[in-house]
């Protein structure tokens, strides 16, 4: 049971990095400062998808299975929870696509706003 219970753990982590992945941008709309933090979160998702990288989470999860003695499977977590599931295989380049751009505008939000403060606390 404890096994099956990280399985859980890890596998929300990894859907909730994937949720932040897509939105932490537009959080720092509001928190200008999480910025840094969704940087690092958009290049970890750059690295582990150009370089073909297996994430940790993912490494965690097939580990945490095999302790609790269910079958692991040779895939990644978003061909097996994703790709087929939410968008059909041949859309995968689509899909990073989308989150890409979804990404980028919400970049652009931050620096809009980041410069909008500045304006607002600068001398005159």
């Amino acid at each position: 049971m404890g096994y099956e219970l990280l399985t859980v753990v890890i596998l929300t982590a990894h859907f909730g990095f994937l949720a932040y992945l897509a939105v932490g941008g537009f959080l720092a709309w509001r928190w200008p400062r999480t910025i840094w933090l969704h940087l690092t979160a958009a290049g970890w998702g750059v690295l582990v998808v150009a370089a073909n990288l297996s994430c940790p989470l993912t490494v965690a999860e097939h580990w945490s299975r095999r302790r609790a003695g269910q079958a692991g499977f040779d895939e990644g977590f978003v061909e097996r929870y994703l790709t087929g599931v939410i968008y059909p295989d041949q859309y995968a380049w689509a899909a990073r696509l989308v989150l890409a751009v979804v990404v980028a505008v919400s970049w652009a939000g931050v620096l809009r706003a980041v410069r909008r403060r500045r304006r607002r606390t600068a001398p005159r």
